[in-house]
């Protein structure tokens, strides 16, 4: 397995990237192996302040690479030699198994669907999150931002790939898919949620369990969540914000260390064909770590051909 890994895209710099792949390198089998995308010298540097042996990554040198502050689609137009450009061109190519970034997050979504391209069958792909369940466990909260806007068959699609998602890479049996709601009864909502839910109440590919409402988020009433990403996207920040209040005013209990970014690392873009891992852009060297694992299980669980298998 090899795994592509966007060292030019934190907000921290390549310093924190680089460490984290250091890390996560202890903690891969000896058949893993990280491809390295980013300033070849820069990163020669650091493996050695690190004390890493280069001859256990390969590097590949980018250059006049993407930031946050640049047009996505326009970016990779204009930046064939960045590394986010570089990752995608080596996944068409098979040269790389899986690709992970913590850089420009519409580039990535963008490079997933004109580059790698969604799976036919796949309405919009979309970025699910994950969210800590009160009794142990974990939920899967989708669409946290690729697509504002939805239909009813869109959010029924949803529910598929985030139930795929539970159950081939976190290992949920039988997830509970719910849809996110204003109430728990069918007619509630507006009408994109009501015809969302009669669309999901007819499909038999995943266990719908109807409208879940936001205060069902951290219980066992449903592992995948679905809404539009405008709404997951108001979702995952207010989450975020309140965490980071908590830990700011002292709070120190283990439910809300579950929250910690550091925990999950990266997400993969569901629905597309390859492995595309989007990581926080403010992630530390332990998210880093995490993000390159995260990419790991996700290839390891042949996520995107399992798709393509049920779509088909």
């Amino acid at each position: 397995m090899r795994i592509g890994l966007d060292i030019m895209g934190s907000d921290h710099g390549p310093e924190v990237t680089v460490r984290g792949a250091v890390l996560a390198a202890s903690e891969l089998a000896a058949d893993v192996r990280q491809v390295l995308i980013g300033d070849k010298v820069r990163i020669l540097e650091l493996l050695e302040a690190e004390g890493a042996d280069p001859a256990l990554f390969d590097i590949v040198p980018s250059e006049n690479d993407i930031t946050m502050n640049d047009n996505p689609t326009k970016a990779l137009q204009t930046k064939p030699r960045s590394s986010i450009s570089i990752g995608f061109q080596l996944m068409k190519e098979g040269k790389i198994d899986g690709f992970a970034s913590t850089g420009n997050t519409g580039a990535m979504l963008v490079g997933s669907i004109f580059s790698v391209k969604p799976i036919p069958g796949v309405l919009r792909p979309c970025i699910p999150t994950l969210v800590p369940k009160e009794k142990g466990g974990i939920g899967v909260l989708l669409d946290v931002g690729a697509n504002a806007d939805c239909k009813p068959d869109v959010l029924s699609q949803f529910g598929l790939l985030g139930a795929m998602l539970a159950k081939h890479v976190y290992h949920i049996v039988d997830p509970k898919v719910g849809l996110l709601n204003i109430g728990e009864e069918a007619k509630k909502g507006d009408l994109l949620r009501q015809a969302a839910h009669t669309v999901m109440s007819e499909h038999d590919a995943y266990r719908f369990v109807g409208n879940v409402e936001g205060r069902d988020l951290f219980t066992d009433k449903a592992d995948v969540m679905v809404c539009d990403g405008f709404t997951g996207n108001v979702i995952l920040k207010v989450i975020e914000g309140f965490h980071d209040l908590l830990e700011d005013h002292g709070v120190d209990d283990p439910f809300l260390h579950r929250f910690n970014y550091e925990n999950y690392g990266g997400l993969p873009v569901l629905g597309v064909n390859g492995n595309v891992i989007i990581g926080h852009g403010i992630s530390n060297d332990i998210a880093i770590k995490s993000m390159v694992l995260a990419t790991r299980d996700v290839v390891e669980s042949r996520l995107s051909e399992r798709i393509r298998e049920a779509l088909s």
